[in-house]
């Protein structure tokens, strides 16, 4: 796997002027990166688990295999073909199939692509699809949505301007502690400094850092641990961050959706399990 940090300090540079930042080019690169025989440290899974509510168990969780090949997806994001520079992009949505329970003891092979980009009303937006495999056999998949925001407009998809629906009925509160933002990126790898530092999340046009959204989907997922399948997809909406710290509401919907909101109503996630 490349090294995280190292790709990160190549795209905060890249986005420095006179340096090469910006937008790279109208296309897709035409790039499949793969990495062979990734291992799960037990040590790191039950960190993983600690930080976002999962039991400790030898099963990982549908998000884990998100972050073990992390930096696969960074390494391709942050690629010079990419059409979206890293810095300041929005992720707006992921979806993950689990095609059958995956065991700390297997060895996994990730690959990862970018596909369907398209306009949308904010900029555009690309689909980084991250797959695992077991002796050749496809696991595990997920997709991850991101919005490049763009000063001229892309057209294409918009957001719904209609008003917002009642929020529903609170299922559980959670206190969201500052620290939650560092302890997530030691065990994501994802270092984003609009998580983990006030001046960074600043620099991006927040007042304070916020969640990973892929922390929020965790412990969406972690509440929910008792009800999964074996097998099932499960894809989210992030709408508004969760500023550190905040007080968030989770609730479970009868159609198998689940939502995040903050006290005064506000979605931050929107989720359905199927």
């Amino acid at each position: 796997m490349p090294a995280a940090g190292a790709l990160y300090r190549r795209a905060l540079l890249g986005a420095l002027p006179g340096l090469g930042g910006g937008r790279r080019g109208p296309g897709l690169p035409a790039v499949e990166l793969a990495a062979r025989g990734v291992t799960v440290d037990r040590a790191h899974l039950a960190d993983y688990d600690r930080v976002c509510g999962f039991r400790l168990t030898d099963r990982l969780p549908a998000t884990f295999p998100h972050v073990m090949g992390f930096p696969l997806t960074l390494r391709l994001m942050t690629a010079p073909e990419f059409p979206i520079p890293l810095t300041g992009v929005v992720h707006v949505g992921n979806r993950i199939t689990v095609r059958r329970p995956i065991t700390a003891d297997e060895t996994l092979d990730f690959t990862t692509y970018a596909e369907n980009l398209r306009p949308h009303d904010r900029g555009r937006q690309v689909d980084v699809v991250l797959i695992g495999s077991v002796d050749g056999e496809e696991v595990w998949r997920g997709v991850s949505t991101y919005l490049g925001r763009e000063r001229k407009p892309g057209g294409g998809e918009r957001r719904d301007g209609s008003g917002r629906p009642e929020a529903p009925a609170a299922t559980a509160r959670w206190r969201v502690e500052p620290r939650v933002g560092m302890q997530y990126a030691r065990v994501s790898g994802d270092h984003n400094p609009i998580h983990t530092s006030r001046l960074g999340a600043r620099l991006f046009g927040f007042r304070r850092p916020i969640a990973h959204g892929m922390w929020s989907k965790a412990r969406c997922l972690a509440a929910l641990e008792s009800r999964l399948p074996d097998a099932y997809t499960v894809e989210v909406a992030f709408k508004l961050p969760v500023p550190l710290p905040s007080t968030v509401s989770f609730a479970l919907l009868p159609d198998g959706g689940f939502a995040l909101h903050d006290s005064r109503g506000r979605p931050h996630l929107a989720g359905l399990l199927h």
